[in-house]
């Protein structure tokens, strides 16, 4: 990559940064953000120091108590989602492949109600420490991933997983210790 190129990619970043710091997104230090998408409530986001999302990456959340936070050192790939209505939380040194999706709600489930117009159902979801997320893996509410865990392509993750674990399928399940 020549010199010009460097520079204007460094510059994008530098003002895509800037741009998510005043609207209300809370940056811990250098990061790189690579074409994010924050479509409400940017104030209920922190992203920590050394982190790094890249292109396509979606931060929702949901309303004003909802909450976003992001450890240091974190990397986020391509075309992922975490769609947060009360509390997603990913621990330090975490990798999260494409294409996943982390959320912390659905929707009530009644015979005379349409899962559109009932209440959302929210429990906090967290992604522990140095924790490898893979390809294409969906993480539900009120999951914990504990520190160290590391968690196959393709998987559901419908329940919590105990720290250090290699978990795999739909519902992941632990397949042995790290």
């Amino acid at each position: 990559m020549d010199m010009i190129t460097r520079i204007c990619k460094t510059l994008a970043s530098r003002a895509r940064i800037a741009w998510h710091r005043v609207r209300g997104v809370r940056i811990t230090g250098h990061v790189s953000l690579r074409a994010v998408e924050i479509p409400r409530h940017p104030r209920c986001i922190t992203i920590g120091a050394g982190t790094a999302l890249d292109r396509g990456v979606t931060l929702l959340a949901t309303d004003a108590a909802s909450r976003i936070i992001i450890g240091n050192a974190v990397y986020i790939n391509r075309h992922t989602m975490l769609d947060a209505s009360e509390r997603i939380e990913i621990g330090e040194g975490t990798m999260v492949g494409p294409f996943c999706y982390v959320t912390d709600h659905d929707h009530t489930i009644a015979p005379d109600v349409s899962a559109g117009d009932g209440p959302l159902v929210s429990r906090p979801t967290v992604i522990g420490k140095r924790c490898w997320i893979g390809a294409h893996v969906t993480i539900l509410k009120g999951v914990t991933v504990g520190d160290g865990s590391v968690v196959g392509a393709g998987s559901v993750v419908t329940k919590s997983l105990p720290a250090g674990v290699v978990a795999v399928g739909n519902p992941a399940r632990v397949l042995r210790p790290i």
